[in-house]
């Protein structure tokens, strides 16, 4: 084309072909007409009701509804279950005598809108309470519980618990494993104030946890009227306090514990000297190595040497006894129960990463103690130790004899879970009657040992769920305890003795026994406790009507 056909005016077509600035590559080509249709509005979507189909109006004419306008089927008279009676959600009640942790865990499953305000009291400071010392102070006593094996639906309650004596009602705290937070929401237009703290160290000491459940209970009480700096002042003396049982009280009722579990796989009187013996010195040990800061697998590992290597030494020397049994009550002394039935019923409370990171935490403490029992039986077993799988099926049935020491067995679990003095007869009786429970379903029933086991550990919870409601405490001094009699020892040993002469799959079928004897026990007390519930007045139908909401029903 030459520069004048250029110049000449052009039409609109042909001027959004040659010139760049007023076209693009979505424009029409020249010469392609488009029919315009003047009906159908430019603005349409793939919704909408397109050209010759005709819709019918509706018999009755409606305003133009929402989402959030009742359907015109709906009557008030006849509404459905699902709606909102007119008069209003039904008041939950709660009854002031009751323990704290059934109030504040009926609370936390209801939604915030729903929960009734706290009553106003004179706890809180000039101004309102402070914020930040108040969710600091909860975080705090949360810590203590964590780490002293509380489980995390009663910590999250005493949290709530807290939080709610000094007047903070809109707070959600939340417990995992290692980390603890609280979140606080003064109103829905300001902004709300969130504080955490990780929990690091843990420690066995009942006398502390049950000092701070009454610390709770004293919060919680309207009429303590207890202030912040008491609070702090008393949280202060529990972290200071010394442990009530020193040192040499622990070694010794770790060696009587081990001697009671021999006793109660048909022991005699030289197994119970040597099994004290080994698990004196495998204590020590582990001692020893958490002075040099070694992790507690390594603790276990080292603990579970001692008792098997007298027990194959006995062997070795041609001493009448069993070596089983020495072994056995050894490793009672070590399995982690407490950490087992926190676990677990983490897990069936709904709590499932907390209960997954305390079985994960059970599972390496297990795997120590067979790392250490197995190093010493393949020694023994290349010395020529004449160990025999099959002495688990000559237990002697000696009712009264397993009757005392499983009673001692739970006493002295009691002493080395530093358990306040006050509680010590009340558990070992509790231990007592779960081993009278145990072998009268074994022995004279005849019933598997999975079953007897939870029954047992059913009946354990059931009294220690009582025994803590009427003293306003944890339930866990008075049912941790009681289930020693009830760890599988036994089935742990034989399973680990079978791997340790090639035979593993007689191993591995009596270490799932042992898995299942541990499920048992964890799983019967949690159903213990959960029955004990209702024996005891918690409140009017309203408050399972909120829990049955948090769960989807």
């Amino acid at each position: 084309m030459s520069e004048a056909e250029y110049r000449k005016p052009q039409s609109d077509e042909a001027r959004s072909v040659f010139d760049p600035e007023i076209t693009s590559e979505f424009a029409l080509p020249a010469g392609l007409a488009v029919p315009r249709t003047g009906g159908e509005p430019e603005t349409t979507s793939e919704f909408a009701v397109p050209d010759g189909l005709e819709v019918a109006p509706p018999a009755s004419a409606e305003g133009e509804g929402s989402a959030f306008s009742l359907p015109s089927t709906y009557s008030a008279r006849q509404a459905p279950v699902a709606f909102t009676p007119a008069e209003g959600m039904p008041v939950v009640s709660l009854t002031k005598d009751l323990p704290w942790q059934d109030r504040m865990r009926t609370m936390l499953r209801m939604p915030v809108a729903e929960r009734p305000a706290p009553e106003a009291g004179p706890k809180a400071e000039e101004g309102g309470p402070a914020v930040p010392r108040v969710l600091d102070l909860t975080l705090r006593i949360g810590e203590l519980l964590l780490a002293g094996g509380e489980g995390a639906e009663d910590v999250e309650a005493a949290m709530f618990a807290v939080c709610r004596s000094y007047g903070l009602d809109r707070c959600e705290p939340n417990v995992t494993f290692t980390l603890l937070s609280i979140s606080y929401q003064p109103s829905l237009v300001e902004d709300p104030v969130t504080a955490s703290r990780t929990v690091r160290r843990r420690g066995t000491d009942y006398t502390r946890l049950a000092a701070v459940f009454r610390l709770v209970d004293d919060l919680s009480d309207p009429e303590s009227h207890l202030s912040l700096e008491e609070a702090y002042r008393r949280l202060a003396e529990m972290r200071r306090n010394r442990h009530p049982y020193p040192t040499w009280v622990l070694t010794s009722a770790s060696g009587l514990l081990a001697g009671a579990a021999s006793v109660l796989v048909g022991g005699d009187l030289v197994v119970f000297v040597a099994a004290a013996l080994g698990a004196m010195l495998g204590d020590r040990l582990a001692w020893l190595c958490a002075g040099r800061g070694l992790p507690e697998f390594y603790q276990f590992l080292v603990a579970a040497m001692p008792p098997a290597a007298i027990g194959i030494t006995l062997t070795l020397a041609d001493v009448d006894v069993k070596a089983s049994a020495v072994i056995t009550g050894g490793l009672f002394a070590l399995l982690p129960g407490r950490a087992l039935v926190a676990g677990v019923q983490d897990g069936l409370t709904g709590f499932y990463i907390t209960a997954a990171a305390r079985l994960l935490e059970v599972m390496y403490f297990f795997v120590g103690i067979v790392a250490g029992v197995l190093v010493m039986l393949y020694v023994g077993v290349q010395l020529g130790a004449h160990l025999n799988p099959d002495a688990a099926l000559g237990v002697t049935k000696r009712p009264l004899w397993q009757i005392g020491a499983s009673m001692l067995l739970s006493l002295t679990f009691a002493v080395l879970l530093q358990q306040e003095r006050s509680t010590v007869l009340a558990v070992t009786l509790n231990g007592g009657v779960a081993w009278s429970v145990y072998g009268a379903m074994r022995y004279a029933g005849d019933i598997s040992p999975v079953a007897s086991t939870a029954v047992a550990a059913g009946v354990v919870g059931l009294f220690g769920q009582l025994l803590a409601r009427y003293r306003f405490a944890s339930a866990l001094p008075y049912t941790t305890a009681a289930i020693g009699p009830l760890l599988p020892g036994s089935a742990t040993y034989f399973g680990l003795l079978a791997i340790a002469q090639n035979e593993v799959d007689a191993g591995l079928v009596s270490i799932t026994k042992a898995a299942a004897l541990a499920m048992a026990i964890a799983i019967g007390v949690n159903l213990g406790s959960e029955v004990s519930r209702l024996f005891l007045r918690i409140g009017s139908p309203e408050k399972r009507r909120a829990a049955k909401r948090t769960r989807g029903f």
